[in-house]
């Protein structure tokens, strides 16, 4: 109320103290500005105004206390006015005292002579800045060349925080790089990502009061894989005949940086080449003789045209033209006849050519002689017994058969009973299966001539070779291809028909199992062909009732293109909708020795019309499946279910495809008979599983442990013998002691069994033992000898287990039981492996160490890799008993790493060595971490 009345009392002398300047109110050469209060530190406020009796502040409608009020008065020299300047004190207090609907405020009032005026109003305010932003920046993977957008939203503040970016702590100015602005909404804008935009990138707010830093964003600009331009295409890697030519291309164009991905497609392609063989230079026939000319002598001549040297063949060898004398009487020499040959001289050429013609007759007696003697005697050592068994009806038969049930699988020795139950040990478990039908094998022909001589029996290997031509070259010349893909082609059509009737009964082995999230595995029994189904593959709540089916019918073969053969047998997985979320393992058993230089091994898949599409081939990258071809097997990640064969084309004559050979014999209807046969089958568990069966129903022995024998592409064929049968025990058929099947019937087989028979008849039913060899040899290549020592008394005979398997009916495993790793460790691996880490710890160095470090583009489509891995790992070592080599690889990996990285000793062990050999045990090791307090709202 005093203040009031000081006002109203100056208000009243205004009419006695008029300034000077008439006219004039107070004008304010200085307002209370905007001010905010940091912490408890209180702000002033200030005003000047000139002409000006008094000035006042006024905050939030009521008057400043005179107390409160700093005040001084000077003359301004401009303008000769006196000044007068005001300042009061605003205390954090009084700030927050307040509590009306706006925000603190004052403003200056100011009076003259001739009224008042009043000033701006100025806010004060209480600075802040809140801890948390409210929108962090989020890392990136940006591909090359494209747009990055980095959203920030800073912490709530008073005054408003201004925005920075911080690229690896350094500041990002958008005004000198002209591809970046940070000028949108506090937001970081890189138009064009280039590699060097890749690093942490932080946001920095600030005010008055404090600064912020958001969470590191972390941008990675990665570049995908590009091809380069094709090689050219390499020269045919043979002299002559059919070769194969390559050309590469590398992932270099660009090379995929910070994960980008993989190229997709093929590295290396192939094609089939024909190099043009020479061809050496031949004489034509001679000309007729020309007329004797004046020198007594006439010519004829010759071309090198029949035929002419080409593609770096030799020229004909010998002289092109030739020239004898012609003096017989008649010839005139200078117009005159030729008298002057004196008598005596040709007497003397009379005789020489007398004696001369006596000679060479002798020498050519001579000659026939020695020929017809080594003649007789090279006969005489193969008798008349090397015959092609084309002729003979008991000579190799191809045959197929019907799947039975399972049953109890026992092979026999020499002293066992004709039902296959017992025998000796043998390298590969079968199964028997009880017989549903009883299409057998037509019986052979009884043979019951007796030999009288013991070289009947005894063939010489070095001997027969002397038999064939001469070896080829080492790559395949024109008669090659023409006599193998001719035979390939009659075979397609059915024009060519094998020694012996052929069953025309085609039966499918079929196993199924039901399998949900879990996975499991699907065996068709004793022959070399699973169905890994892994761990997540089946949706959760889910299951599918999956089968696996061998087809061995002749028929499914009849489209290969060619020269290409099977390697193993056809077999189809489904059902065809079938849905999953990674690939299946698929082992196949192969009989193939592999070798690049010398095979073209290719998978194939038979397309809805029955034909046959190439999938991919062995040694070239794909990311459609993956191929891992080991010794005896073939183990495919496949994405989708239907047939599958894997199939070969030799590009030289060292490929080599392996047989199994096998020998049985029983008694025949005849007590003094006894027949003994000869399998030739592809070396796959598969086909030799037939070979047992038939046996089976036939009632006969296994007399010895099968043996391999490597047969090469060299178009020669395949010879069996009998030899050192007792000739004064046992009689053989004659010209039955040596068979032969030609190239293109074993070669083309294509899983389908061959055998031959010898029949024996002993003179005596005293004789109760018969031992003997079988030799089977490839002409120009390599021969087994099997040993035959068997009792054929049926008062002697003894059962002698052969072998057994336990679990030869189980065909389908399903959840933990059917892998080897355990769930836990497997997920562990997983997570170790599939994220990048800073050691190099992924899982391209997994699949170093577990040497399946090829093909890597096709684990990088995969959404778990390691995953992938482990199940191709899985596949290959299903028949092994421990997990020796993974851990090995894991212990191996952590031993780098721990060597790279000293300080790595000090943190918690790692999971690798958790995993031992034979167990892969994990003990869980948990950690915690410990966290800030949580700082106040706001500061101040």
């Amino acid at each position: 109320m005093a203040f009031m009345g000081f006002y109203c009392a100056t208000s009243d002398a205004q009419p006695d103290t008029l300034p000077s300047v008439q006219g004039t109110l107070p004008h304010f050469i200085q307002e209370p500005e905007d001010a905010y209060i940091v912490k408890s530190n209180p702000i002033k406020l200030r005003c000047r105004a000139a002409p000006a009796l008094q000035i006042f502040f006024k905050c939030n409608g009521e008057w400043v206390h005179q107390n409160e009020h700093f005040s001084q008065e000077y003359k301004d020299l401009n303008t000769g006015l006196k000044v007068r300047e005001v300042m009061i004190n605003v205390s954090r207090q009084q700030v927050e005292d307040f509590h009306g609907p706006e925000d603190y405020w004052c403003l200056c009032v100011a009076w003259s002579h001739l009224g008042t005026s009043k000033s701006r109003k100025a806010t004060v305010r209480i600075a802040y800045l809140r801890k948390n932003f409210e929108q962090d920046p989020q890392g990136k993977e940006v591909p090359i060349n494209g747009m990055i957008v980095l959203h920030c939203r800073p912490p709530e503040g008073v005054p408003v925080a201004e925005v920075e970016w911080l690229k690896n702590e350094e500041l990002v100015s958008s005004l000198t790089d002209d591809n970046i602005d940070t000028r949108a909404d506090h937001n970081l804008i890189i138009n064009e990502a280039r590699l060097s935009d890749s690093g942490n990138y932080t946001c920095l707010a600030s005010n008055i009061v404090a600064k912020r830093r958001s969470a590191t964003a972390t941008v990675i600009v990665f570049v995908n894989g590009g091809w380069s331009l094709w090689t050219e295409w390499s020269p045919c890697n043979v002299p002559c005949g059919r070769g194969v030519q390559k050309r590469s291309r590398t992932c270099t164009n660009p090379a995929p940086l910070n994960g980008g991905a993989f190229c997709e497609g093929m590295s290396v392609q192939k094609i089939t080449c024909n190099a043009l063989c020479p061809i050496d230079g031949g004489w034509d026939e001679w000309s007729e003789w020309t007329i004797c000319s004046s020198q007594c002598e006439r010519q004829r001549s010759r071309e090198c045209n029949s035929p002419a040297p080409r593609h770096r063949g030799k020229i004909c060898e010998g002289n092109s033209e030739a020239t004898e004398n012609c003096t017989d009487g008649l010839c005139t020499q200078n117009r005159k006849l030729l008298h002057d040959v004196k008598p005596q001289s040709m007497d003397s050429t009379n005789d020489v050519a007398l004696y001369s013609g006596l000679g060479a007759g002798i020498i050519a007696v001579a000659i026939l002689v020695v020929a017809v003697m080594l003649y007789r005697k090279n006969h005489s050592e193969y008798g008349v017994d090397v015959i092609d068994s084309s002729a003979l009806t008991g000579g190799f038969q191809s045959f197929n058969f019907k799947t039975t049930r399972q049953g109890n699988p026992l092979l026999l020795n020499s002293s066992m009973q004709p039902d296959l139950t017992v025998g000796r040990t043998y390298s590969t478990p079968l199964c028997f299966q009880d017989s549903t039908d009883k299409d057998l094998f037509d019986p052979l022909p009884d043979i019951k001539v007796k030999v009288q001589s013991s070289f009947m029996v005894s063939l010489g290997v070095a001997e027969r070779a002397e038999f064939h031509a001469k070896a080829p070259a080492e790559t395949f010349p024109r008669d090659l291809s023409r006599d193998y893909c001719s035979t390939m082609d009659r075979r397609k059509k059915g024009l060519l028909t094998l020694n012996g009737p052929l069953s025309t009964a085609k039966e499918q082995l079929r196993t199924t199992g039901v399998f949900g999230h879990p996975g499991g595995r699907l065996v068709v029994p004793n022959t070399g062909v699973s169905l890994l189904v892994p761990h997540g593959a089946v949706a959760e709540n889910m299951s599918w009732e999956m089968y696996m089916v061998i087809n061995q019918g002749e028929a499914s073969v009849q489209t290969l293109e060619g020269c290409e053969i099977l390697l193993g047998p056809e077999v189809m997985y489904g059902p065809p909708g079938l849905d999953l979320f990674c690939p299946v393992a698929m082992t196949i058993a192969h009989c193939a020795e592999v070798d690049a230089e010398n095979w073209n091994i290719q998978l194939k898949r038979k397309t809805q019309d029955s034909k046959w599409e190439e999938v991919m081939s062995v040694e070239e990258e794909s990311t459609s499946c993956y191929c891992l071809m080991d010794s005896s097997s073939c183990h495919l990640l496949l994405d989708q279910p239907g047939s599958y064969a894997l199939v070969g084309e030799p590009l030289t004559q060292a490929a080599v495809k392996r047989l199994k050979l096998a020998v049985f014999g029983s008694m025949e209807a005849s007590s003094m008979n006894y027949s003994l046969r000869v399998y030739c089958v592809d070396d796959t568990p598969h086909a030799f599983q037939g070979v047992v069966a038939a046996e089976k129903t036939r009632g006969g022995q296994l007399l010895e442990e099968p043996k391999m024998l490597p047969f090469r592409a060299n178009t020669f064929s395949l010879q069996v013998s009998i030899q050192d049968v007792p000739q004064f025990l046992w009689s053989i058929k004659p010209f039955t002691t040596c068979q032969e099947f030609s190239f293109p019937q074993v070669w083309c087989s294509n899983q389908q069994p061959l055998h031959c028979a010898f029949s024996l008849e002993r003179y005596s039913p005293a004789t109760a033992h018969l031992s003997c060899k079988i030799s089977v040899r490839q002409v120009k290549g390599h021969e087994q000898i099997l040993q035959v020592y068997t009792a054929v008394a049926e008062t002697e005979k003894e059962s002698v287990p052969f072998f057994m398997q336990t679990d030869c009916t189980i065909t389908s495993q399903t959840g933990p039981k059917a892998f080897k790793i355990p769930l836990s460790i497997r997920q562990r691996i997983c997570a170790t492996f599939d994220t990048a880490n800073a050691k190099g710890k992924d899982w391209q160095l997994l699949a170093q160490k577990l040497h399946l470090d090829r093909n890597l583009g096709y684990f990088a489509k995969q959404q778990s890799p390691s995953a992938v891995i482990l199940s191709l790992w899985e596949a290959r070592h299903q028949d092994t008993a421990d997990l020796d080599s993974l851990a090995s690889a894991l212990e191996e990996i952590g031993k780098i790493h721990s060597k790279s990285s000293p300080k790595d000793q000090e943190e918690p062990e790692s999971d690798f060595n958790h995993i031992h050999a034979g167990t892969l045990c994990g003990t869980d090791k948990l950690t915690s971490e410990k966290t800030e307090d949580s700082a106040p709202e706001y500061t101040g």
